[in-house]
């Protein structure tokens, strides 16, 4: 009899659906859903292309550096493309026939509540506007960030209004939001200084030393581009562990530091081996 009970209320149940009807709204909406993600993937496309093809020659002709394109360029681009996603979102919602208005609404009550908890993302925002106010960095812009006692330094791959992301020296990209972003130190902004430490032997003849090093930078600025002023030899230093050398200073363009600081060392090097003046170690 609870069998017989339990199949009568099943048919009852099933009586009032449509099989037909409920086959052909959900093939329905699959092609819907199919078509709204097509002409997402089309605006998608599209919106890149007039970024590249019509937004950053304009910033070309606004006299704007070629990091500065590319930052404001990538902005741009990302902040049309959360408008984008968020249109995408509430159609896909519509479609599923879940209710937006009253979910809306649902948010504006809770906003009080959400508020609270999204000070941080109201601070990113704050502070990553500042950044591209000020023009603290660009896209492609050799940075240290610091945050109190933690130290960030690499190479800026994209800047937000949010985050900002940095490439370190062994490829690992970090994501870091604005608001830990307190001391900005940009090594790209005009040319950058090398120091070259050259450890001599204490009996060393300074005259001669003086002498070869003169002639190197002579004959080296020249022929060498990425110097933009010629290396200034600071003189005779002790080092913490005791070690004797000759300091040289050097201004280059930013970015090639340690390509000079390889080439001025090798240069300065082999010609005092030739002088008869040989680099020593510290512990010999």
């Amino acid at each position: 009899m609870k069998r017989s009970f339990l199949l009568a209320f099943l048919e009852k149940y099933l009586s009032r659906f449509d099989l037909e009807e409920l086959v052909n709204e959900g093939l329905t909406k699959l092609l819907s859903l199919f078509l709204l993600l097509l002409v997402f993937y089309i605006l998608k496309k599209t919106l890149h292309a007039v970024v590249q093809g019509i937004i950053k020659p304009s910033l070309k002709l606004a006299n704007n550096d070629l990091n500065r394109q590319r930052t404001l360029a990538r902005l741009i681009e990302n902040s049309l493309s959360y408008v984008l996603y968020f249109f995408m979102a509430y159609w896909v919602l519509s479609l599923i026939g879940l209710p937006v208005s009253s979910l809306l609404a649902g948010a504006g009550i809770a906003g009080v509540a959400i508020g609270l908890g999204a000070q941080g993302f109201l601070s990113d925002l704050v502070n990553g506007f500042f950044i591209l106010l000020e023009h603290q960095f660009d896209v492609g812009d050799s940075v240290v960030l610091t945050n109190g006692p933690i130290k960030l330094s690499g190479k800026i791959y994209s800047v937000g209004v949010r985050t900002t992301q940095v490439r370190d020296s062994d490829g690992t990209l970090h994501f870091i939001p604005n608001r830990n972003i307190l001391v900005v130190s940009n090594q790209s902004r005009g040319d950058m200084r090398v120091q070259l430490d050259l450890p001599l032997p204490l009996g060393a003849n300074l005259d001669k030393v003086y002498k070869v090093l003169e002639k190197v930078n002579a004959e080296l600025t020249p022929q060498t581009q990425i110097i933009t002023q010629p290396p200034t030899i600071i003189g005779p230093q002790t080092l913490s562990n005791g070690q004797y050398v000759i300091r040289v200073h050097c201004f280059v363009e930013n970015g090639k530091q340690t390509e000079a600081y390889q080439l001025l060392y090798r240069k300065y090097q082999e010609a005092l081996n030739e002088a008869g003046v040989r680099f020593i170690h510290p512990n010999l």
